[in-house]
């Protein structure tokens, strides 16, 4: 289970409509964000300045499962692509000028 910037921590405007969005199970393009809802899979497809960095898996109760996309994550760990997938509640760092996802090498 991860957790939240939504359950008690700060997060942007921008990433609180992700949220939104991703709960409501629509598709919407917003600032340099867009959110893509998949029927046959359940799962919301967030995409950042066009680039695929995380798919939200619906249908787990109250387990929140985010896959991230770490080949987009490797070409581009930037404070923004951390930062949405931090609100998505995804354990990225960075230390050293070295990415890490879950505590491993990104």
């Amino acid at each position: 289970m991860h957790k939240l910037r939504s359950e008690g921590g700060e997060m942007r405007s921008i990433e609180n409509t992700m949220w939104k969005v991703i709960k409501a199970k629509t598709g919407r393009k917003f600032g340099n964000m867009e959110v893509l809802y998949q029927p046959s899979t359940n799962s919301s497809w967030i995409y950042l300045h066009g680039n695929h960095i995380a798919k939200y898996l619906h249908g787990y109760g109250d387990v929140e499962v985010v896959e991230v996309n770490v080949e987009t994550l490797a070409m581009w760990p930037t404070p923004t692509t951390k930062s949405r997938l931090r609100a998505l509640g995804v354990d990225v760092t960075t230390k050293k000028g070295v990415t890490y996802l879950k505590g491993v090498e990104a």
